[in-house]
């Protein structure tokens, strides 16, 4: 990571990933072209996981134990952090300048990033498992028709476990002061 003085710690990083609506999976597909694809995913302790259609694209492009990372990117903001008199005043100040490139011509965010391995479960029990979870993040008001649904669905659906090696987060944010809080600082 270039920018070491916006390095979040591991906590931060997996809120960030436990609360993304999607992540981007990036991996070389079977052409040996550059492929990513936007997933509903769910963490569980050290594992990622997603379901797919047992055909297409995405499940041929996929195959045991292939490196693959996952980005999750979170709140992105344009900070409004001086008023219209101070941004005119920069007009007439060139030393300003900097300022506007490095607070005004700028934005708030937050990422993570996942580096892990890719493995087709095989195993009933995780697969329904890995289910659950995605459906408890995702749609936790139709649970109780969990079971009937998993029941006609699992037989045409591939559930895909990433096993996580690395694990990098990084933001950039203003505190209250118009100072960015570098250094993993949380107001």
């Amino acid at each position: 990571m270039r920018r070491k003085d916006r390095e979040m710690n591991q906590e931060f990083a997996i809120g960030l990933i436990d609360k993304s609506p999607f992540g981007v999976l990036s991996i070389i597909d079977m052409d040996g072209q550059p492929y990513g694809i936007p997933l509903s995913l769910v963490r569980d302790d050290k594992f990622l996981y997603f379901h797919s259609a047992k055909g297409g694209k995405k499940a041929d492009s996929l195959s045991n134990g292939q490196s693959v990372w996952v980005t999750f990117v979170g709140t992105v903001d344009v900070p409004d952090l001086f008023s219209e008199e101070e941004l005119q005043s920069f007009l007439t100040n060139e030393s300003k300048a900097s300022t506007l490139s490095s607070k005004v011509f700028t934005t708030e965010y937050e990422s993570a990033m996942i580096l892990g391995k890719i493995y087709l479960v095989k195993e009933e029990t995780e697969s329904i498992n890995a289910l659950r979870l995605l459906c408890e993040k995702y749609t936790p008001s139709k649970m109780p028709y969990f079971d009937l649904a998993v029941k006609e669905g699992l037989p045409k659906t591939n559930i895909y476990r990433i096993d996580i090696e690395e694990i990098t987060s990084k933001r950039k944010k203003f505190d209250s002061s118009g100072e960015e809080m570098k250094w993993g600082r949380i107001e």
